[in-house]
């Protein structure tokens, strides 16, 4: 009888010995599926900067797809918060073009009166562009950053060269899930006591302090998202090892 007893007992620590990869593997898929889009987005990094400043962001526009390339990014600013000094980095096999627009009513810098300003930011691609699996920056010194808002959106987009365009032009609004093409936003933070703020500011165009600030940031995120990305999945094999557990001892 004991090894009539022990014989189901073994049997079914094998069967559950076997579906635990499955639960762990399943649970990795999960994670890279829900985890996989938010890389895709064409963003601005770093995420923030000071209200009234200069500074240097990047366009960080990663290739989603695994059978074409990015070649043309177009980057629409803001006319309701207009810049008036917008400065491009040169990008190797990459040209650039500025279009500039009327503004509905004139603003002053340092001054002196704008009536126009930059409109849009073109890049387009000289060579192969951004290719699968690979992404490309895009800086831009921009200034000075208005005061009286709390963000800048910037819809941008992403043309590949088999002529299909993804428009990351859709507004994130706050406490609701994020859309699926999210136009990229730069956030405006209170000066701090030196005028300047802890974001990049930069009044001599996009220099290495702009770059080693992005690079910075998009270390950080995706630190972050691979800590998230690992902690979901021990939990979840967790999870499998308590049920097995669980059903070993009613058994």
């Amino acid at each position: 009888m004991p090894q009539q007893s022990q014989q189901p007992e073994s049997s079914r620590t094998r069967r559950y010995a076997r579906r635990m990869p499955l639960v762990g593997a399943a649970a990795a898929g999960s994670v890279l599926l829900l985890a996989g889009p938010a890389f895709a987005h064409v963003s601005v990094q770093p995420e923030s900067a000071a209200k009234g400043s200069f500074a240097t962001v990047n366009f960080k526009v990663p290739n989603e797809r695994d059978d074409s390339s990015t070649v043309k990014l177009e980057v629409t600013l803001p006319t309701d918060h207009p810049l008036a000094s917008v400065m491009p980095q040169p990008v190797p096999g990459w040209k650039v073009s500025i279009t500039k627009a009327k503004l509905p009513k004139p603003i002053e810098m340092e001054g002196e009166k704008i009536t126009e300003a930059p409109s849009k930011i073109t890049w387009t691609a000289e060579d192969k562009g951004v290719e699968p699996g690979q992404f490309q920056q895009f800086p831009l010194s921009v200034g000075q950053l208005p005061e009286d808002t709390g963000q800048l959106v910037f819809k941008a987009l992403q043309t590949y060269d088999d002529k299909k365009v993804v428009r990351w032009i859709e507004p994130t609004k706050e406490g609701a899930p994020e859309p699926e093409n999210p136009a990229p936003v730069l956030k405006l933070t209170a000066a701090g006591a030196d005028g300047h703020g802890a974001a990049a500011d930069d009044k001599s165009g996009a220099g290495e302090g702009g770059r080693n600030t992005a690079a910075a940031a998009s270390g950080s995120d995706t630190t972050a998202r691979v800590l998230g990305a690992a902690g979901i999945v021990v939990g979840l094999a967790g999870v499998g090892f308590g049920v097995f557990a669980g059903r070993r001892r009613s058994a």
